[in-house]
């Protein structure tokens, strides 16, 4: 009966070591689209991280198109908790769907929406689990991050959660 204690206090004690669920960003009812007009060389360069599902999390991002499909990535990955990134993401599929091995938890990616003269870009997962906006400049222009944000609002993100 004494073994039996033990191996329950054990067991309880190992489960309060265990990470919470993670909460999705967005709603998953909701539809999500990706932006459809995205052109991949464009999109390569320096970008800020100015707003993300992770709190306090910060930092840059460059990103080199091997104009045959892929970037090669690094920086800072803010999916799930700030960490380095440095990984290859592949273009998947039209409108800037993409896919990495270990970056942002190994989700696909979609580019949700990318201004006009790719300033800023609103990224995330159809899981919900991260979302991110990138911005060329930091600070973001206030009215290009309006935007951006309106994106992620209109593809079911809780936009309270982005910092």
């Amino acid at each position: 009966m004494r073994g039996a204690a033990v191996l329950l206090l054990g067991a309880l004690t190992l489960s309060g070591c265990m990470p919470a669920a993670l909460t999705p960003l967005r709603s998953p009812e909701a539809r999500i689209s990706s932006a459809a007009l995205f052109e991949p060389e464009r999109f390569a360069g320096d970008w800020h991280v100015v707003q993300s599902g992770v709190a306090g999390c910060s930092g840059a991002q460059h990103w080199t198109w091997d104009g045959q499909g892929a970037y090669q990535v690094s920086g800072t990955d803010c999916a799930g908790a700030q960490k380095p990134l440095d990984d290859r993401v592949v273009l998947t599929g039209p409108g800037g769907r993409l896919a990495a091995r270990r970056a942002y938890e190994g989700e696909p990616i979609f580019v949700l929406w990318v201004d006009q003269d790719y300033r800023i870009a609103a990224l995330g997962t159809p899981s919900g689990r991260w979302g991110v906006i990138l911005s060329r400049q930091s600070p973001a222009r206030p009215d290009l991050l309006s935007a951006a944000r309106e994106v992620m609002d209109f593809n079911g993100y809780d936009l309270a959660r982005l910092q």
